[in-house]
């Protein structure tokens, strides 16, 4: 079947029965916060150690963010539902009422993140109506308690956490 043929809908739909994690990819922009919500995240290399993230073109952070040295990607917990639906939207002040700290290389690291990544972007590739950035981690930490929290999934087009063992 040709890919012109699947209905762009359709085709979200069917791959919403994969489970994601909800980040924030961040960076600090002329000396203030820059952020987006990204549920395309994965491990892609351990040497070197590599992760990457889809974002849409049409996205106003990314390039905020691309022309800057280094950002971080925060892993978000159930908790930080409210943070993933503000971040996602347009046109508001995402970083009101957020706790945060910086790196050491600069990148803003959201409290309460399960982990946070420090990274530079590695390499980009245009892939339809979106780029895949391939980035190259320096460093990482996670909170002391993420094995006692639930990661913010998102499956079939909802939020959901991990059920209790």
């Amino acid at each position: 079947m040709s890919a012109a043929l699947i209905d762009p809908t359709k085709f979200r739909d069917a791959l919403g029965h994969y489970a994601s994690g909800i980040t924030i990819v961040a960076a600090m922009v002329d000396g203030s916060p820059v952020g987006f919500t990204c549920q395309s995240f994965y491990s892609v290399s351990l040497d070197p150690p590599l992760v990457s993230f889809s974002v849409m073109k049409r996205s106003g952070s990314w390039p905020r963010i691309r022309a800057v040295e280094n950002f971080t990607i925060n892993l978000l917990a159930w908790d930080q539902l409210h943070l993933s639906r503000t971040f996602a939207t347009p046109s508001c002040d995402r970083w009101a009422n957020v706790y945060w700290s910086m790196s050491a290389r600069g990148g803003p690291v959201i409290d309460g993140s399960l982990l946070w990544l420090d990274c530079d972007t590695y390499a980009e590739h245009e892939a339809g109506d979106h780029w895949v950035v391939i980035c190259r981690v320096g460093s990482l930490s996670h909170a002391s308690d993420a094995s006692d929290r639930s990661p913010l999934l998102y499956y079939k087009g909802r939020y959901r956490q991990l059920a209790a063992p």
